[in-house]
């Protein structure tokens, strides 16, 4: 991978002249993403991040931290012990200018040593799955590094709406045997584009259905505005 999102963060951070990063999926045409939106404060996040950082309690774990700025403020606002993981070597290096004190280049299948109270997983925290058959792996993995009495704080959404409705009201989706919620993904920044990569979005039935097969407790925590959902997975 070339890490052109690792790249556009570690630009904004540096002041290299940061571009919007271009997105395209396998169901929707290109668009353009601010980098400075993975910069913000708790109080720029939706409702969704804020109320997972609230719930977050004990030994942190945040997969996928991108720019850090959930790890920043329980670090900083709450100041608890987090450790922030993304498998870009860029982000990571941004986060530990912003001040991170435990900030790693690692995926998350291979994270091993460490058992945590809270681990996160923002911003459509399903996605890193790439596909609905890995949930078991994934699931199982983050249950191995929970504390007794802890939680995976996870958040997603219900894609359904993406798809266009027949003429008697319902919905169509892929005539294949792909789960809906699996797309893929190219990114696009400064003119020079990423590898496809898969991306997973769960509806909350499905990520319950699969934390449940796996020995894992599912609550919905709370509802956003956009079809997607904060949920609490726990031992």
């Amino acid at each position: 991978m070339k890490d052109l999102f690792g790249k556009a963060i570690y630009d904004f951070q540096t002041n290299n002249k940061p571009e919007d990063i271009i997105t395209e999926t396998s169901i929707s045409e290109e668009d353009e993403m601010s980098v400075a939106y993975l910069f913000r404060s708790y109080d720029e996040m939706p409702k969704l991040e804020q109320k997972a950082l609230q719930l977050s309690f004990g030994k942190i774990l945040d997969v996928g931290c991108g720019a850090g700025s959930h790890s920043l403020s329980l670090q900083n606002d709450r100041n608890l012990d987090v450790t922030s993981i993304d498998i870009s070597e860029k982000a990571i290096e941004t986060c530990q200018l912003r001040g991170l004190k435990n900030s790693i280049v690692k995926d998350i299948l291979s994270f091993e040593g460490e058992k945590f109270d809270t681990i996160l997983l923002l911003m459509n925290g399903t996605g890193i799955f790439g596909k609905l058959e890995n949930c078991n792996a994934y699931l199982l993995k983050l249950k191995s590094l929970l504390n007794p009495g802890g939680q995976i704080l996870i958040d997603s959404s219900d894609i359904i709406y993406m798809f266009d409705e027949d003429e008697d009201g319902g919905k169509w989706i892929p005539s294949d045997n792909d789960y809906y919620g699996e797309l893929t993904f190219n990114l696009s920044y400064k003119g020079e584009k990423e590898e496809t990569f898969n991306w997973l979005y769960l509806d909350y039935n499905t990520l319950q259905n699969a934390a449940n097969a796996n020995g894992l407790q599912c609550e919905l925590i709370l509802e956003g505005e956009h079809y997607d959902y904060l949920a609490k997975l726990s031992l």
